[in-house]
């Protein structure tokens, strides 16, 4: 059992422990504007055990500062959310199943193969409009866990990393190495190898990230 952990505190911030690495990354994108991928930036200075925001208005950013205090932040899972439901979209050779629940919005999918995942149609995934191998890069470069794929009925997820938190620009804590993550019920499908976790504060579905940061414009100018 590893001693890298992360602790949902409830109505309050995320407790990092274990030396885990922290470090905020950059989006790196062609020349069209489409993103690639992430590129880590720069490491923060952290402690053993250090303490996320997660309401979002932390002064300290992605520190907690003690803002969820005094402007009474809620953990709980709200209304309207999305269902957890992993939904699968069977082709000749692969299966690709979505949880669109935890969804962080990054848009390696819809902006890199836009054949398969197709943005307002229904269905809005056709896993026969690429090649095998393009559909696995496009999963495996998902940040959330949302995306998974299945070849002769064995299910895959993305692609085993080192354990360490990456700051999204605007967005979620991307977290990838299995980290184990406390008193957390699971999506249905979802990794645990490589996850988003809200910091913006307004996710339905915390403390998972289902995007709302991207509409909210949630921003911090450091991150």
């Amino acid at each position: 059992m590893t001693d890298k952990k992360i602790e949902i505190l409830e109505n309050g911030p995320y407790r990092v422990q274990g030396d885990l690495a922290l470090a905020r990354k950059a989006q790196i994108s062609s020349e069209h504007g489409e993103p690639l991928t992430w590129q880590q930036t720069a490491d923060l200075e952290t402690e053993a055990v250090y303490i996320l925001c997660r309401c979002g208005q932390s002064a300290n950013k992605p520190f907690c500062d003690g803002t969820h205090t005094k402007i009474g932040f809620s953990s709980d899972k709200l209304e309207g959310r999305l269902e957890d439901k992993n939904v699968s979209y069977k082709g000749k050779k692969i299966t690709i199943h979505d949880n669109r629940s935890v969804c962080a919005h990054a848009g390696y999918c819809t902006d890199n193969l836009a054949s398969v995942f197709r943005m307002k149609e229904e269905p809005w995934i056709d896993p026969d409009a690429a090649s095998v191998e393009e559909i696995i890069v496009a999963i495996r470069n998902c940040p959330s866990g949302a995306l998974s794929y299945s070849i002769d009925n064995a299910e895959n997820h993305n692609a085993e990393n080192e354990p360490a938190i990456l700051i999204a620009p605007n967005g979620p804590y991307v977290v990838s190495g299995g980290i184990e993550l406390s008193d957390t019920t699971w999506g249905e499908g979802v990794s645990k190898n490589e996850y988003t976790l809200c910091r913006c504060g307004s996710s339905k579905n915390k403390p998972f990230c289902d995007g709302t940061h991207w509409y909210i414009k949630f921003s911090d100018d450091k991150n």
